[in-house]
């Protein structure tokens, strides 16, 4: 039987001895939440029994084992008393309870202007209220023959062809690809997988019991992509190997003329009442200008145009960059050659996590698809210490007095931890630790997680890390700083994108002629990373200062940006109008408030370059934002803030 319970949850049929061996593998905390609602009885509340402060990477809030123990105890009694009964749960706890519920569970107060956020975020009520919900008056944008053009079928291009699917909008998806997923379709390299926990990075609205890994793999992601496409219809709107190479505002008739490239290498010019562009903002790969690299005799590629042909076995490899994918592939690349050479411009803090490859046993996919509320308490459990929880941690205060290493005295102790971590892993080795201990504040820089694989492959005897970018690339080899010319059969460059490009190559042309590449240069604005003057009914998804490097997931962001670009077009349906069109001033003051914010923040500090700031040094695409914060100001289109065109 697959039949749901109202918790959107599989009923339970195994017996007591499966129930047990399952709960050895469960979140204490998320246990004893799920217990709650499975009773009714929210008496755990006031027990002995109480989580530690939530911290990333620990889920049972440091419960001793004894305590573990009986909650265990407790749960099998519970749970096969809900497995006997009529399948029926009591009502949903009170607001009051529910905050009440939050701050036992992470063990730490939780603002009260967080529920609302979370309670969204964790649907209890398993109601989507994300979900765009037509309005029954006047007339429909179906019916008025409105079109949205949606640019790619990554993750948020097709997040938003399934709300524009379910209002009922006429919608078409165009992606340069072959296929679905965006960033899990163009990274094929060995090792590549998501930096959030899985359970935490997926639709709220389509959670999954079934994850193999905490942090999944490429393959795994990319199925999970196409099988919601499948799930939510909206396959037959999608022009693969199709890109826009042009869009111009037709003031006239109100709508973009949009040039698409076909698949057959044929332009053919189309007209679109809206543009959601969900292009993303690491989908460039960037080659840096490194002297010599056009005399290379042997292969070379970049890590997200991974040549699968070439074997690497026995070979001398260089991989020049020491970022994300370069501390997912490196591990696996050093399996097979006989010599690997790492060329570290900069050293990057990593959090140190030993769930990062790990599987996730069959137990804990039991436990969430069979426990009522189980997996939306975990979803909970693991958004919390990682997103808003950490932003102190990230504000200079002018008056700390080792501004060189750190920003404030929560940042200098999350960089003692994070470098007692690597001498831990290091066996005192001081020439490599001296390499790989950053100078600079942590979190300026993306955050990167290991779980080991990382430092010990640097320790490996065919592993060589060069303390220095590759200045120059030989017909035979790489030299850097050192002058030494490193001879190698492969170079792989993990180098990163072109970020602060939004919407490459594409030419963006709106009122009056304005060309949005030549408005932006390198310093591309929004507001709220979404919508820019001049520029009617054109929405960017993952847009300008909406990268999430305060952890959090993209996922998240992602769905607040569709809620708001589907508010945007239920204005339009229910005035009547033809366009609506981002206010100067309105954009100008968000403008302002932006750079006060990134000014008070780690990534501004300028002891650090990354690829959030700009050639001026400003920062670009990265969020100062909490989400809370986003979430309030993106729940619903404010009128005033356009003017609309009829």
């Amino acid at each position: 039987m697959n039949t749901r319970t109202r918790a959107n949850v599989l009923p339970i049929t195994e017996n007591d001895a499966f129930i047990a061996n399952a709960l050895e593998s469960a979140s204490i905390p998320t246990l004893m939440m799920a217990m709650i609602h499975i009773t009714g009885d929210s008496s755990l509340l006031r027990g002995k029994v109480r989580p530690a402060k939530a911290t990333m990477g620990d889920t049972h809030g440091q419960i001793d084992s004894q305590d573990q123990a009986e909650i265990r105890k407790q749960a099998l009694e519970i749970l096969t008393a809900y497995r006997d009964g009529d399948g029926h749960l009591p009502p949903m706890p009170s607001r009051e309870t529910i905050l009440a519920m939050m701050r036992f569970f992470v063990g730490e107060e939780v603002p009260d202007s967080y529920v609302p956020m979370m309670l969204e975020e964790m649907d209890l009520e398993c109601e989507d209220t994300r979900g765009f919900k037509r309005n029954s008056e006047g007339s429909s944008p179906q019916e008025r023959g409105f079109h949205v053009l949606v640019i790619g079928a990554g993750m948020s291009g097709l997040l938003t062809a399934i709300r524009l699917e379910q209002a009922g909008i006429r919608y078409t998806v165009v992606e340069k690809n072959s296929g679905i997923g965006g960033t899990w379709f163009e990274n094929t390299y060995p090792g590549a997988r998501v930096d959030i926990a899985n359970h935490f990075y997926c639709y709220s609205f389509e959670p999954n019991s079934d994850w193999s890994e905490y942090f999944a793999q490429k393959d795994e992601l990319r199925a999970y992509f196409e099988n919601c496409a499948k799930k939510y219809g909206v396959l037959n709107n999608i022009s693969f190997q199709t890109e826009v190479e042009s869009a111009k505002w037709n003031e006239r008739n109100s709508r973009w003329s949009v040039c698409l490239r076909t698949r057959e290498g044929n332009e053919e010019d189309r007209e679109f009442d809206a543009i959601v562009s969900a292009v993303g903002q690491l989908n460039r790969p960037n080659i840096p200008p490194i002297e010599g690299k056009e005399l290379f005799t042997g292969p070379s590629f970049h890590s997200a145009e991974w040549e699968h042909h070439i074997d690497l076995r026995g070979k001398r490899v260089a991989v020049i960059g020491t970022g994300a994918s370069a501390l997912q592939l490196v591990p696996e690349v050093a399996k097979k050659t006989s010599q690997l050479y790492v060329f570290q411009r900069s050293p990057a803090w990593m959090f140190p996590n030993p769930d990062y490859h790990a599987k996730v046993s069959d137990g804990k996919k039991w436990l969430l698809a069979h426990v009522p509320f189980y997996a939306r308490w975990y979803r909970f459990l693991l958004f919390w210490p990682g997103s808003d929880g950490l932003m102190p941690s990230l504000i200079i205060d002018p008056d700390w007095p080792h501004p060189e290493r750190s920003v404030n005295a929560l940042n200098e102790a999350t960089r003692v931890s994070f470098t007692d971590y690597m001498e831990s892993q290091l066996d005192k080795n001081q020439e490599l630790l001296d390499k790989v201990v950053p100078d600079y504040p942590p979190f300026g820089k993306r955050m990167l997680q290991d779980n080991g694989s990382w430092l010990n492959t640097l320790c490996q005897e065919n592993v060589d890390l060069v303390d220095s970018a590759a200045e120059r690339i030989t017909p035979e080899g790489v030299i850097g700083a050192d002058g030494v010319e490193r001879r190698v059969d492969v170079i792989i460059f993990a180098t990163g994108f072109h970020a602060g490009k939004f919407l490459s190559p594409m030419k963006i042309i709106g009122r009056q002629g304005t060309d949005l590449r030549e408005l932006w240069g390198d310093e591309p604005r929004a507001y709220l990373g979404i919508t820019v003057p001049d520029f009617p009914n054109f929405f960017c998804l993952y847009g300008p200062a909406t990268n999430l490097a305060h952890a959090g997931s993209i996922i998240f962001n992602s769905e607040c940006q569709v809620r708001y670009i589907m508010s945007c077009l239920r204005s339009l349906e229910e005035g009547g109008h033809s366009a609506m069109d981002c206010r100067k001033a309105v954009h100008e003051a968000f403008a302002a408030r932006l750079d006060e914010a990134f000014g008070r923040t780690v990534w501004a500090h300028p002891g650090v370059e990354s690829w959030y700031k700009n050639s001026r040094g400003r920062v670009t695409t990265t969020s100062p934002w909490l989400l809370v914060d986003y979430w309030n100001w993106t729940r619903e289109c404010n009128r005033e803030d356009y003017e609309f065109i009829e």
